[in-house]
């Protein structure tokens, strides 16, 4: 929509979100549900710095007098430091994440659905992730250490075996987990290097495409993507 068919509080709104993106694409390096939280309360008090400056600015003074604060200025721990020390203002927090939903909802937004599709995304990413890193590892071992040193299609076939991994710990993709078992062979699911026969791990059969664009949306969803992924 363009800022010239909005209403001044939907402009007011869209600019002060759009002014804290960089604060909401925190997500993305997150690594537990608490660091996520520190994200989304970060993202908050952004926006109502803002949009809601009568509630704000009670939260602000309990930050700028809170010695943790003072002393994480200028290192990586700053802006969890300001987050924690703002959730401590007592009462005066939840009025102002209250004042910020409520200023969302007025313009038709729901940061409650926002936010929850982007944490429900970053853990079930980090899940997969954590689930098939030692089958990753085993992998890039092998890559590695091959005679001759391993080919494309070698890295290829290697990770088409982390991509089928890591789609087991991704819940809406158990339909098309099973159809590429049962595609290539596989006896047990949780172990696709037992019986593994590269020849049956055609990336062309019909049966790979909706896992391949599973896994990336998985991974999109949880901020990151399978290159990157592949690479940590």
């Amino acid at each position: 929509m363009a800022t010239t068919d909005m209403t001044p509080e939907e402009t007011s709104f869209t600019n002060a979100f759009n002014v804290q993106r960089p604060v909401l694409a925190g997500f993305s390096r997150c690594s537990d549900r608490e660091e996520l939280h520190v994200v989304r309360d970060g993202f908050y008090l952004g926006l109502a710095s803002d949009l809601c400056p009568e509630e704000y600015d009670p939260v602000r003074e309990q930050v700028v007098t809170d010695p943790s604060v003072a002393e994480a200025t200028r290192t990586k721990d700053a802006f969890r430091r300001t987050v924690e020390a703002a959730r401590r203002s007592e009462g005066k927090w939840d009025r102002l994440v209250e004042a910020v939903e409520n200023k969302a909802a007025a313009v038709g937004s729901d940061l409650k659905d926002i936010w929850m599709t982007l944490e429900n995304g970053r853990l079930e990413w980090l899940a997969a992730a954590s689930s098939a890193h030692d089958i990753k590892t085993t992998l890039k071992d092998a890559l590695e250490n091959q005679k001759g040193g391993a080919t494309e299609g070698d890295a290829s076939d290697a990770k088409m075996i982390w991509m089928y991994a890591l789609s087991l710990s991704v819940p809406s993709l158990g339909k098309e987990a099973d159809a590429w078992r049962k595609a290539v062979g596989m006896e047990d699911s949780t172990r696709p290097l037992v019986g593994y026969k590269a020849e049956l791990w055609d990336c062309r059969k019909d049966e790979w495409a909706p896992l391949d664009r599973g896994v990336q949306a998985a991974a999109e969803r949880g901020g990151s993507s399978i290159e990157e992924a592949w690479k940590l």
